[in-house]
C-alpha cells in the first residue's frame, strides 16, 4: 500500500531560486525586519515600477521577496533602499537554499519597554495637575513612542506623509498640543500595545503554517563501521544508511533496507490509517514511524525531499495573490490619502464657522489615526495563508490565493474516472464459469498462463490468485499473441488467456455474458471455453458520498473519461452522476469542459492522469490526485495528496471559509473605521475609539483569520 504515494511529489513545487523565463532569473529573497502589511504593499508596487525588474512580489505572510530580473543581485542596492525608504529597519539578505522560515515573535525587549511605560503613565494618572504629572507623562509618551517618532522623522524627511508612524506621531502630539495629554499618552500606549500584540499574532499564525509543513527534523542518525552517529539532516547523502526509531520522523526519502514498521502518513497525507513498511518499499519525509526499528537508504538529498517540497509549495503558495487581496491593496493607496484629506478639511473648515478650533482639531486627530490602513491590507493575505496552512494539515497543497479564490467560485466540479473516482489498478470482481470447472480451478488456469504477463491485467489475475493461495502450474510453453492474449502450455493442458477474439479465431464457441462493467478474460481449455474473468478498476469506497454531498451542496457533477461507454456508464450508474462523457481523448476532454463550463459556470476538474493535463490546465480550478502522473500534479491548482476524492470536499469548505473570512475582515475594518468617522463628525469624536478602529481591529481580523489554522475536524 505504501508504494501508492511513489512519484506524488516529483513536481508539488518547483525551486523558484533558480528558475528562468527567458533569460530573466527568479530569486527569493528575505526582508528581515519587516513589520507592516501596508509598508510591504508599498514596497511590492515600487520595486515593480523599476525598469530593470519584471515582476516582484512580496510576501507578508512569509516575508519574502521573489524577484524577477535578468540579474537579480545586481538590482538589491536600489531595493533595499526603496525598502529603507519605506520602513527603515527592513534589510535584504538572500535566502539560504533549504532553510526554514519559522521567525522569532516579537521581542520581548519591547514588551519590557512597553510595561515601563505603562507605569509611568499610571503614575501621572494618579498625580494632580502639576509639574511632576506633566513630566511623568511626557517621560511615558517618550518611552512609548520614541521608535514611532523616530520612524516618523525619517518618513518625513524622505517626503512619505501618510505613513502609519507619521500619522500616529501628528495625532498623539497633536492631543499634546491641545492640552489632552493624559489622552495622548494612553493612545500611544494602546497604539504600541496593540501593535505589540498584533505582530505576535501573525508571527504565531506565521509560524503554525511553516511548522505544519516542516516536517523534516534537524538531525538524523547515521549507521557507519563505528556504531553510528547523528548529524544534521542536510548531511544525509544519497545511499547513507539512516536508522529510524520508532516515533521518529523520516527525515529524507529513501527506501527500508532493514525491519518492517507500520508507518503514520497523517501529517503529509491527512491519511488517519497507519501503512504497513517492510524492505523494499520507499519513504518519504515527513511520515511517521509508529512501531518497529527501520534501516532507510537514503535516495534523495535533504533539499529534494518530500518535506522540503512540500515547506517550499505552502512558502511558494503565499505569493500567489488572489484578486480580492490585490484590489484591497490598491483601495489602500487611494483610502489614505482620501481619510486624511478628511482630516485637513475637518480640522480647518467647521472652525470657521463654529469657532470650535479644539474640537474640530480633536476630531480631525481621530480620523488621521483612522486612516492608517493596516487592518485592512493585513486582513486579507492572513486568511488565505492560514487556509493554505490548513489544507497543508490535512493533506491538500493549494498553489496559490488565487487557486482558493477561483475553488470557492466553482458552480460544478468534473472528474476523471480512471484513478480518479476509481483507484486506477484491476482487481478480478467476478468469474463467469462456462463448463463443469470450479472458479478456483478457472482462476488457476489462467494465472498459471499469465504467469510471466507484465500485463495491468494479468496482474490483477495474478494477485487474485495469490489471495486465493492457489499453487500455480508452472507453463511449459509460452506465447503471448499480440492483441488477443496468452497460449500456454501447462501439465493439464494447453490453455487460452485473452479477449473475445483470442478464442474466435481459434473457432472457440463462447456463451454469452451479460453487459456489464469491467474488461472480460475469456480461459480456454483444450480448445473449449471453461470461464470468463471479469476485472474492474474498482470504485474508490467514499466516491458516492462525496459525490452526494457535492450534489445536495448545489455543485453539478459530471464525469470526462477517456474509457469505454460502458464502463464509464456503469461507474457513473453507481455513483449517481447522470452527466458522462467516455472514450475522449484529451483534446475531446477539454473542448466538452468548456462545454460544459457554458452551461453551468465556473468548472473544477479533478483528474490524475498525463491525458488529463491539458484539461486541468484549462480549467478555472484544477486538483491532481497525489500518486497521479507528474505532468498532471504540476498542472493542478490543488494537490491531494493522499489520492482519496473526499479531499474535493475539504478544499471546497477550506475556500469558501478563506473567501468567507476575508470578506468579515473587511466588513469589520472598513465598517468600524466607517462607523467611528461618522461618530466623529456627529460629535461624538474619540482617539479612543479611533485607535480601537486601528490596532484592535487589526488583531481582530488576524484572529479571526487563524481559526481556519486551529479548526479540528473536516471543513466538508
Amino acid at each position: 500500500m505504501i508504494k501508492q504515494y511513489v512519484n506524488t511529489y516529483s513536481y508539488i513545487a518547483k525551486d523558484v531560486t533558480a528558475m528562468t523565463e527567458d533569460k530573466m532569473i527568479w530569486q527569493v529573497y528575505i526582508l528581515e525586519n519587516l513589520g507592516c502589511a501596508h509598508c510591504a504593499s508599498q514596497m511590492e508596487a515600487a520595486i515593480r515600477k523599476m525598469p530593470a525588474v519584471e515582476d516582484a512580489t512580496i510576501v507578508f505572510a512569509s516575508k519574502e521577496l521573489r524577484l524577477l530580473a535578468a540579474e537579480p543581485a545586481a538590482q538589491l542596492p536600489a531595493i533595499e533602499k526603496i525598502c529603507q525608504q519605506i520602513e527603515a529597519a527592513v534589510k535584504i539578505v538572500p535566502r539560504r537554499k533549504g532553510a526554514k522560515l519559522l521567525p522569532p515573535v516579537a521581542s520581548s525587549r519591547e514588551l519590557g519597554g512597553i510595561v515601563f511605560g505603562a507605569v509611568l503613565f499610571s503614575l501621572g494618572l494618579y498625580r494632580g495637575a502639576d509639574f511632576w504629572q506633566t513630566t511623568l507623562f511626557v517621560a511615558a509618551y517618550l518611552i512609548l513612542g520614541r521608535l514611532v517618532l523616530l520612524q516618523a522623522g525619517q518618513n518625513l524627511r524622505r517626503g512619505r506623509a501618510l505613513d502609519e508612524n507619521f500619522l500616529m506621531a501628528v495625532a498623539t502630539l497633536g492631543a499634546f498640543a491641545i492640552g489632552e495629554q493624559p489622552e495622548a499618552v494612553g493612545i500611544m500606549f494602546f497604539y504600541r500595545i496593540g501593535e505589540y500584540f498584533e505582530a505576535r499574532a501573525v508571527d504565531k499564525s506565521r509560524a503554525a503554517v511553516l511548522a505544519a509543513a516542516d516536517l523534516q527534523p534537524d538531525t538524523v542518525h547515521r549507521l557507519g563501521t563505528g556504531g553510528g552517529e547523528d548529524i544534521p539532516t542536510a548531511e544525509a547523502g544519497i545511499g547513507d544508511i539512516l536508522l529510524i526509531r520508532p516515533g521518529d520522523r523520516v527525515p529524507v526519502d529513501g527506501i527500508i533496507v532493514q525491519g518492517e514498521s507500520r508507518i503514520d502518513t497523517a501529517a503529509v497525507t491527512g491519511e488517519s490509517v497507519p501503512i504497513r513498511a517492510v524492505a523494499g518499499d520507499e519513504l518519504f519525509s515527513g511520515y511517521l514511524n509508529a512501531t518497529g526499528v527501520l534501516q532507510l537508504r537514503v535516495t534523495k538529498p535533504a533539499s529534494a525531499s518530500m518535506a522540503a517540497r512540500i515547506l517550499a509549495a505552502v512558502e511558494a503558495a503565499a505569493a500567489a495573490k488572489p484578486q480580492l487581496e490585490r484590489f484591497i491593496s490598491r483601495f489602500a493607496r487611494v483610502y489614505t490619502p482620501l481619510v486624511v484629506g478628511a482630516a485637513l478639511l475637518t480640522a480647518f473648515v467647521p472652525p470657521l464657522f463654529t469657532g470650535q478650533w479644539e474640537y474640530w482639531i480633536y476630531t480631525a486627530l481621530t480620523f488621521l489615526v483612522i486612516s492608517c490602513p493596516c487592518a485592512l491590507v493585513l486582513s486579507v493575505p492572513l486568511a488565505f495563508f492560514a487556509a493554505i496552512g490548513a489544507g497543508s494539515k490535512r493533506g491538500i497543497l493549494f498553489k496559490g490565493g488565487a487557486s482558493l479564490e477561483a475553488l470557492a467560485k466553482v458552480r460544478q466540479v468534473v472528474f476523471d474516472k480512471t484513478g480518479t473516482l476509481t483507484k486506477g489498478d484491476f482487481s478480478v470482481q467476478e468469474i463467469v464459469l462456462f463448463a463443469d470447472l470450479t472458479e478456483t480451478e478457472v482462476l488457476r488456469l489462467a494465472a498459471g498462463a499469465e504467469a510471466h504477463s507484465t500485463h495491468p491485467l494479468a496482474a490483477s489475475i495474478l494477485a487474485a490468485a495469490d489471495a486465493a493461495g492457489l499453487e500455480l502450474q508452472v507453463p511449459l510453453a509460452v506465447e503471448e499473441i499480440a492483441g488477443q492474449g496468452i497460449r500456454a502450455k501447462l501439465p493439464g493442458g494447453e490453455v487460452l488467456c485473452g479477449n473475445e477474439k483470442l478464442l474466435a479465431d481459434r473457432q472457440i464457441a463462447l456463451p454469452a455474458v451479460a453487459e456489464g462493467y469491467g474488461t472480460r478474460v475469456y480461459v480456454a481449455l483444450d480448445g473449449r471455453a471453461v470461464g470468463c474473468l471479469i476485472a474492474a478498476d474498482a470504485i474508490k469506497p467514499e466516491a458516492a458520498g462525496v459525490i452526494r454531498q457535492l450534489q445536495v451542496g448545489g455543485q453539478e457533477v459530471s464525469v470526462l473519461t477517456g474509457d469505454s461507454p460502458a464502463s464509464a456508464a456503469m461507474v457513473a450508474e453507481r455513483l449517481g452522476i447522470a452527466n458522462i462523457r467516455a472514450g475522449l481523448l484529451p483534446e475531446a476532454k477539454l473542448a466538452e469542459l468548456q462545454k460544459l463550463r457554458q452551461q453551468y459556470g465556473a468548472a473544477l476538474f479533478v483528474g490524475d492522469g498525463i491525458n488529463d493535463a491539458p484539461v486541468l490546465a484549462g480549467a478555472d480550478c484544477s486538483a491532481a490526485m497525489g500518486g497521479g502522473s507528474a505532468m498532471a500534479i504540476e498542472a493542478a491548482d490543488i494537490v491531494f495528496l493522499n489520492a482519496k476524492v473526499s479531499g474535493v470536499l475539504q478544499a471546497l469548505g477550506i475556500a469558501r471559509s478563506a473567501r468567507r473570512i476575508a470578506w468579515q475582515n473587511i466588513v469589520l475594518a472598513l465598517g468600524t473605521k466607517a462607523a467611528i468617522l461618522l461618530l466623529g463628525l456627529a460629535g461624538f469624536a474619540s482617539l479612543w475609539l479611533a485607535i480601537f478602529a486601528d490596532t484592535g481591529v487589526a488583531l481582530l481580523c488576524v484572529l479571526n483569520s487563524v481559526r481556519l489554522l486551529y479548526r479540528q475536524g473536516d471543513f466538508a
